[in-house]
């Protein structure tokens, strides 16, 4: 009787997609117990408004969760920490590249996703002080081949597709704290997931490619691993899968 979690962002109303992946959790529960977490990190887009509606619709579907719901903005202190702990070992490095810039260094596809190409890794550690010192803007992102280098090989399981080689440097540098929170969606899933004793992430097949990161973040942290089963997305009549952003029924 596994641990799962539906871990929506409350940046819109529940949608179809939505109610999917938090049927999946549960029914993978299988009689365990499925956690709701309220991932709103993104405090410019999330609302209260919409974290209580998410509540009210899981309800009205029978699928009300245990409280109190966990909410990652309450728990910046704790991601701050963990960042820390990359940062003394020299594997985070601050990355000051603005949207237009990283637009341009990341036009070309790099395993079917845009991968960072490393342009503030090679930054002097003078340089990066003085940026600091000087108020620059900037993020987090972890040193990928550093961490490898330190971890050695890994691997996760993945219900559907057994055990799969951890190749994270397809991912490239991602970021791990953003400009304005100390953390970003890799580190707090991954904290969180480890915190909450989840046994088994249930969510949709776009974040296959993810777990690589965070299997790689489980061996940085000296976290619990869990397994994982992505599920296929559900899509629209164009063959778009729904989102808030589309305003998805």
């Amino acid at each position: 009787m596994p641990v799962t979690r539906f871990a929506p962002s409350p940046t819109g109303p529940l949608h179809i997609g939505h109610a999917h992946s938090a049927l999946f959790a549960r029914q993978m529960a299988a009689g365990g117990t499925m956690l709701l977490r309220l991932e709103d990190i993104d405090i410019t887009r999330c609302r209260p408004e919409y974290a209580a509606a998410i509540e009210a619709d899981l309800a009205w579907l029978g699928l009300a969760c245990p409280v109190p719901v966990r909410r990652q903005s309450e728990h910046f202190a704790e991601y701050r920490q963990a960042l820390e702990r990359l940062i003394a070992r020299g594997l985070a490095y601050p990355c000051f590249c603005t949207r237009a810039q990283l637009a341009a260094a990341m036009a070309a596809p790099h395993a079917g996703e845009p991968a960072y190409p490393g342009t503030c890794r090679t930054l002097a550690p003078a340089e990066r002080a003085e940026r600091i010192a000087g108020g620059a803007a900037h993020g987090w992102r972890l040193d990928v081949a550093a961490a490898l280098a330190e971890t050695g090989p890994l691997t996760w399981r993945d219900l559907d597709h057994g055990v799969i080689a951890a190749a994270p440097l397809e991912c490239g540098d991602v970021l791990i704290a953003r400009k304005d929170i100390p953390a970003s969606y890799h580190l707090a899933v991954t904290w969180d997931d480890a915190l909450q004793g989840v046994e088994l992430v249930t969510r949709g097949a776009d974040l296959f490619a993810a777990t690589h990161i965070h299997r790689l973040l489980q061996a940085l942290l000296d976290l619990a691993v869990p397994a994982w089963r992505h599920h296929p997305l559900l899509l629209d009549a164009q063959g778009r899968r729904f989102a808030k952003r589309d305003r998805a029924r």
